[in-house]
């Protein structure tokens, strides 16, 4: 299995969000599930691939052009894919894995995170999407989700499809046991 990691160019605040990231890619890696990611060699990101590469996983780094001619792509993973743009990214991220998996990180991630979960909900894929929570970094975005659903704007169903933990071992077991829920729109929209 290829876990699709979405996780910040910046190490963050706090060394538990770098120990943290090293923990997740160390276990995967062990674990015998490669790593696809953003192909940075900054932040988590270059965390992710570097400790992932150290256990002797395998690392697919997708990444757009504009940041290879920038320096910031990682010329020492397993494969590194150039693309033309962001959205060719994303999209190539979603087809290489199957598991998504977002750690602490800012707009990018979070772009990533949601967009891949929006096409999980849209039936545009079946693959389990996850948080994975370092120092309780996805506290407030996991309130928002809940007033979201408490105002009708996302099923509970929907909702409840969304895994979250801070262990790595117990992630992966709640990503292997993940079923697909009913997709948002499975009929079309009624017509006047």
């Amino acid at each position: 299995m290829r876990i699709a990691v979405f996780t910040g160019s910046a190490v963050g605040a706090k060394d538990a969000y770098t120990e943290g990231a090293a923990r997740l890619a160390t276990h995967l890696a062990q674990a015998g599930h490669g790593i696809v990611y953003g192909g940075g060699k900054v932040g988590l990101m270059g965390v992710v691939a570097d400790a992932a590469l150290a256990a002797g996983g395998e690392v697919i780094g997708v990444t757009p052009k504009t940041l290879v001619e920038r320096e910031v792509a990682h010329h020492g993973v397993t494969r590194l894919e150039v693309v033309d743009t962001m959205h060719e990214r994303k999209a190539r991220m979603v087809d290489l894995a199957d598991a998504l998996v977002a750690l602490p990180g800012g707009v990018g991630t979070l772009d990533e995170f949601f967009e891949a979960w929006t096409w999980q909900l849209l039936g545009i894929h079946a693959k389990p999407v996850a948080l994975y929570d370092i120092d309780e970094y996805w506290t407030p975005l996991r309130s928002l989700l809940d007033q979201i659903v408490a105002e009708r704007f996302l099923g509970q169903e929907h909702r409840a499809a969304l895994i979250h933990g801070s262990d790595p071992g117990a992630l992966i077991d709640e990503i292997e046991r993940w079923s697909a829920p009913t997709q948002k729109w499975l009929h079309p929209a009624p017509t006047d």
